[in-house]
This record gives structure tokens, sequence and C-alpha cells, in this order.
């Protein structure tokens, strides 16, 4: 099958696909269960740079600086008043050295190193599809369990399937997936998606028309797992999710030319679902083009400036947001990491940084929930990155190399949703993140007062403590693979510990 049209696909293993149809044969380049939105604003001129423009937060300011922007060769694109972000369109190549010498700005520079794309010009594939004998075995459900559910040992681990039991979750919390769009039509996520809260938000404005949000592609199936993760139904069909009551909805912010997600999109993802009532959303990427924005580059610093005020925004809205810490097994609280694969929209440059000056974005943000991986033997995934200080919680993400379940089919990985009624396993800190964002959405369904901060608390405190191994040589080649520090309580491998739906409802 082709990979997905990022290099986001390092945090996915290829993923074995299944149909409860038991046919045998290839999904369609495009899903005609989820067709795809129409793009938003990606026909402009080849030769132009997206920009965002962070102003000081008064009326007066942000109407200065928006009637200066066309005198520096710009075009608004939008405007986020509320926190000061405009997303600006130029071609002319001094536009943000010029914009940064206009009284209130405080950071502004391009969202990528490419120029915009037209739209349409996806590398389409295809994903193979095995039947449901054929890959998940004799899989026959237990009493009170789904057709697949055998297959799900994440649930199992974290005490998912005996909460559900005795709160599946309340209708009145929603987790918006910001990613590559979720297949609405799934029979697993219908029951419980929320089209009202859900958008595209690629290229930096809300598109809420009907379908807009689903993927592109099929080889766009990120969201749609993401989804099943956090709030796949128990309706007898599938699988199952880790809140199977509440609600999910999708923020698509895939570039519809190269399927990254740049900072405009994911900007207007954090306040739609502020605005829109989302009580947690679930970041399972990194914003591109770099793997870390450094502080002392002007286009990289006004990255992290406006994601972060976007994601402040919707703290002090009651929304409380997870995302995924990695797969590139880095020391997030190391002195030095090597980045030889940013930007990824154009030739890619290694270079040293500092991760306490060089952040991963959105999950090195204040107050965002950083998830890290672990497999069925409890053990931090051997793909995830970690560091004392930066994990919060654990969650299952699989681990097919080292970790490796009873059950063959499973093959260490985590079962959940594809596009067109689909179902395969996939591994990466993606697939993390949701646990802890489905045990979070269980703790706001018990907890419905709670505020984004106490919630982050209630999810550490009821968190399974989780002691470093004393050796994590996983390849058995003599050599320790990664170093956890820290003790029984908080440390770099598990933070607080991996998170427990179980007593989450309690």
């Amino acid at each position: 099958m082709s990979q997905p049209r990022s290099r986001r696909s390092l945090a996915l293993a290829v993923p074995v696909v299944l149909s409860l149809t038991a046919s045998l044969g290839f999904l369609p380049s495009a899903a005609s269960a989820a067709p795809s939105a129409p793009a938003t604003a990606q026909t402009e001129d080849a030769t132009h740079l997206s920009y965002v423009v962070n102003t000081k937060l008064d009326h007066r300011t942000i109407a200065s600086v928006k009637k200066a922007i066309p005198s520096a060769g710009g075009t608004v694109v939008i405007a986020y008043e509320k926190i000061g972000v405009i997303v600006v369109r130029s071609s002319a190549p001094d536009f943000a050295q010029k914009i940064r010498t206009v009284r209130g700005v405080q950071s502004a520079g391009a969202t990528r190193t490419a120029p915009l794309a037209p739209a349409g010009t996806t590398d389409e594939g295809a994903v193979q599809v095995l039947s449901a004998a054929k890959v998940a075995g004799a899989s026959a459900a237990a009493p009170d369990s789904e057709p697949l559910e055998a297959d799900q040992w994440d649930l199992r681990a974290i005490g998912a399937d005996k909460a559900a039991r005795i709160n599946p979750g309340s209708r009145k919390v929603t987790v918006a997936v910001i990613d590559t769009g979720v297949d609405d039509t799934h029979p697993d996520i219908a029951p419980n998606f929320s089209a009202a809260q859900s958008a595209n938000c690629d290229g930096g404005v809300p598109d809420t028309s009907a379908g807009a949000w689903r993927p592109y592609t099929a080889d766009d199936y990120h969201g749609t797992h993401v989804a099943g993760e956090i709030a796949a139904a128990r309706n007898g069909i599938g699988v199952a999710g880790v809140a199977p009551g509440v609600k999910v909805s999708a923020i698509n912010v895939t570039d519809r030319s190269n399927g990254l997600f740049y900072p405009e999109s994911v900007v207007c993802a954090f306040v739609f679902a502020a605005d829109h009532g989302v009580e947690i959303t679930n970041n399972s990427y990194y914003v591109d083009p770099w793997l870390y924005n450094c502080m002392d580059d002007p286009d990289q610093r006004a990255i992290v400036d406006s994601v972060n005020r976007a994601q402040q925004y919707a703290q002090k809205k009651g929304t409380l947001s997870l995302a995924s810490a990695g797969n590139s097994n880095d020391d997030l609280d190391s002195d030095a990491i090597v980045d030889a694969s940013s930007p990824d929209d154009s030739t890619p440059v290694e270079r040293t940084i500092d991760p306490h000056e060089c952040f991963d974005v959105p999950t090195q943000l204040p107050g965002v929930v950083t998830v890290s991986a672990t497999g069925v033997k409890n053990l931090k995934s051997y793909y995830s990155s970690y560091g004392k200080g930066v994990i919060d919680v654990a969650a299952p993400g699989g681990d097919r190399l080292y970790q490796i379940p009873d059950t063959p089919s499973q093959n260490g990985r985590i079962l959940s949703t594809l596009p067109n009624g689909q179902y395969g396993f996939l591994q990466g800190t993606s697939m993390a993140s949701p646990h802890a964002a489905g045990v979070a959405a269980l703790l706001k369904s018990t907890h419905p007062k709670a505020s984004p901060a106490q919630l982050q608390a209630l999810l550490k405190a009821q968190a399974n403590a989780t002691s470093c191994p004393a050796s994590y040589d996983q390849d058995g080649d003599g050599t320790q693979d990664a170093v956890c520090e820290g003790g029984t309580r908080v440390n770099g491998f598990y933070g607080f510990g991996i998170v427990n739906a179980l007593r989450a409802v309690k």
C-alpha cells in the first residue's frame, strides 16, 4: 500500500486492514461513503506562502496591523481577533521582515517552506483489505463484548471494558479529533458523531458544510482510527472505544496538497473547538513543517506563538487538550536532539536542537497533556519519545517488535476503525493519546464541572503509577535503548503512570 502523504507516517506501522464483510480486494482511492470536502482557498498562485502575524490583543492594534498587511505585500485570509492571530498569504519575499516592523506586531513568520500548491495534487493509493476471518482469526464475541473486541488488548490493559459496564461516558461530553478527518459514516462512529461540532480547517478558515470534515482520500485513515479508539460505539458491530458513550467530532486540518498539518489550520481547529463547546481535543500529530520549532528562529517562534495562543484560548473556554509525545524515541528532557527531518515540506536539513528551547508543537505547549506509548507488557514502546517533566501520562500505543501478545493477529498493535467500514491495526503515540483522551472523557463525564486543569490533575491522580524498568535493552544488544529518569510516582517514561479507565468511573 502507499504510505500516508506525510512524514507523519513514521508515527504508524503499515496497517493491516480488515472488513467485517469478509471480502478480499482493494479500497478505491477515494471513499464513496466519505466524499472529499471542497478545497479551502488552496488555488492561489503557487509562489505564495502562508504566514501567521501575531499582534497585541486590542482591537485598535489589530485593525492597524490589518491595514498594514497589504502595504507589506500580503492578503488577509482570516483574522482571529480574540487571540490576536492573523493568517496571511503573500508572494512578497520580504513580507515577514516588513510586517515585523509594524507597531503592535509581536511575532510573524512563514508557516511553511514550500509554496502553496494547487488542490488535487495528492498521491493517492490503495489500502489492502483482508477479511475479518483471515486477519482476526476466530475472534468470536464474548458476552457483552464487540465482535472484534478479543483483539483489543488495549481496552483490557486500562480497564476500559469493565468501565463501560459502570459508565460508558456522557453524551454531554465531546472529544474533537484534530486530525486527517473522520469518516462519520462508519457504523461504529456514526452513533456517537457530532456534526455540529465538526469542520474542515485546511488553510485556516473553518468550513462547516456537510461532510467537509471527512478524509480526502482512503490514505487519510489516521483520524478515523483515532476516533474509533476514543468512542467507537458498543453496538454489536466491530470494535469498542475507551469511552463508547461520549460524542466525537472531527476537525480536519490536513493540507489537501501534501497531507501536512500547517499552523494556520491547527490555530483554526483549537479556536473552532473552543467556540463550539468541545470539552476535550485529541492531537495525534505535530505541527508541520518543523518537528521542533526553535524560539531563536523568527518564523518558528511565530508558529509556537500562534498555536499556543489558540490552545490557551481553548483552555480558558473549558477545553482540555491531549497530544502524542512523538515517535522518534527522543528524550525531550535532554540537552540535545538531532533533527534530520525538518522542514518536511521541502528539503530537510540536519540540525541539533535543545528541546528546552525548540518545541514539538502542540505536545510541549503549557497545559497540553503529553502522552507516551506502552505495549502489552506495560513497558514504554520502542519508538515512543519520553522525558522527565515532559511526559504527563502513558497509554497503550502498541509495540509490534518487542511486546507481542499471545494472539498472533494483534501483532502488538492497536485495532480500531478505518474509512469505508473497515478496521485495522496501527501503532504509535498517535494511538496512545486517544486512549488517554477517552479516559479524560470518562473523567469529565464523572466530574462534569471539572476545569481543564482539574481534569488533568484527575487524569494524573488516577493513573497507575509505573516505575522505571530495571533495564530497557529491548533488542538485547547490551546497550540501553533509552534511559528512564525519576521515581515510582513520576518518571520520564510514564509520567504519573498509565491511564486507568476503570478508576475514572468509580
